[in-house]
């Protein structure tokens, strides 16, 4: 009789496929929260990084320029008001009213946000109120609220010998080397306007029109009778810049840093204005004020910053358009202080407790009620005004 014998099975059993499901399971498990984790991790790194980025971006343009506030060529401002010749003289058709981008005579000026001074604070998200008292000229470029506002009016650090002046149709003509009509073009300006004529004596500003190693002034002056060309003299042509730093909406939504640059006429045309760094959410500037407290040509400032105010502060005990000129002509120092935030959500927590909040020149930033995830940080420089500093 032959015997059959069956082959073995081999295979899992019922209960060792569950536990594999389980192992295999937590596994799975473990490299999500690896990857979410990292993920998280990448986002705020790099949420970080760009708000850093983005703040180091912001402080070196405000930092250039405020440092150029008051530079009228061979001699500053202040030594202008101190010889009592009424300079820088403006040749314009009519004279600019205080506040207006024109108003050559104020170097800086600024415009205060309500309830963003030292001890104040303000609410993420929140319905913040816009700068006071700003002119037209700065109302059109709509600026986001809960932002300070800057002015600074200069003669452009690079300028250029003038070889001859001479007058042609009632108009003068200034002259120089044709190479240098690019270093009246920089900073991307390609059609300047505005410009300055000085030497260390005297500083006029004026609208003109600039050709090939030329520049014709738009209603006549008499730069010819006032200024000696060079090697005679030391007259040199500038651009003249009157620069408006804000916070507006970028092109992609974000709070961004502005600059625009003045027109002929007083105004910020479309094409005069700047998106510089997206961003930044919140600007404020503290202003350090020499301690003459009554400036005249007999009492010249010291160069000794004792005073510290918000633009508000600055003009609290002046009254009148020459009381308010000097009142900014103490200004020989201004702390610059920035909010940036991540362009996107980073994975941010809000900080809840009160010592590790978001600061800024001493304006406490709260947490929104409902957190939006991006990465904030603040940054604060102090810049002095190197044509402020008179007696040093």
């Amino acid at each position: 009789m032959t015997r059959y014998h069956g082959r073995s099975q081999a295979g899992m059993s019922l209960v060792e496929l569950m536990v594999a499901l389980v192992i295999g399971s937590l596994l799975i498990l473990g490299l999500i929260q690896v990857f979410t984790a990292s993920h998280l991790s990448y986002r705020l790194s790099e949420g970080a990084s760009r708000a850093q980025e983005n703040a180091r971006f912001a402080i070196d343009f405000l930092q250039r320029d405020i440092r150029m506030a008051g530079h009228f060529g061979c001699v500053n401002d202040q030594a202008h008001f101190v010889k009592e010749l009424g300079d820088p003289t403006l040749n314009f058709a009519s004279i600019p009213a205080a506040g207006s981008p024109l108003d050559f005579s104020v170097s800086v000026q600024g415009y205060e946000a309500p309830s963003s001074a030292p001890g104040d604070k303000l609410t993420l998200g929140a319905a913040w109120d816009p700068a006071e008292g700003l002119p037209s000229a700065i109302e059109v470029l709509r600026p986001l609220p809960g932002s300070d506002i800057i002015v600074l009016r200069f003669f452009h650090a690079l300028g250029v010998p003038v070889n001859a002046i001479e007058t042609i149709d009632g108009n003068d003509v200034i002259r120089f080397d044709t190479s240098s009509d690019e270093d009246l073009k920089v900073d991307g300006v390609a059609t300047p306007e505005l410009f300055g004529i000085g030497d260390c004596t005297f500083a006029d500003v004026f609208e003109g029109t600039l050709a090939s190693g030329r520049v014709t002034t738009v209603g006549g002056t008499a730069f010819a009778a006032r200024y000696a060309a060079q090697p005679v003299g030391e007259t040199m042509l500038h651009r003249a810049d009157s620069i408006v730093y804000y916070v507006a909406a970028g092109a992609s939504g974000e709070p961004a840093l502005y600059r625009a640059r003045a027109d002929a006429s007083g105004q910020y045309p479309a094409s005069h204005r700047e998106e510089l760094v997206e961003g930044i959410e919140s600007l404020q500037f503290l202003y350090g004020q020499d301690e003459v407290a009554s400036l005249s040509a007999r009492a010249p400032p010291k160069g000794h910053v004792a005073f510290q105010h918000t633009a508000a502060g600055v003009l609290k005990d002046v009254s009148g358009t020459e009381s308010v000129a000097n009142a900014w002509r103490r200004v020989g120092l201004v702390q610059v202080g920035i909010l940036a935030r991540s362009p996107r959500p980073a994975g941010a927590i809000d900080a809840d407790a009160e010592a590790v909040r978001q600061r800024v020149l001493g304006v406490a930033f709260l947490p929104a009620d409902a957190s939006d995830g991006r990465y904030r940080t603040t940054h604060e420089v102090s810049v002095a005004l190197r044509n402020r500093l008179f007696g040093n």
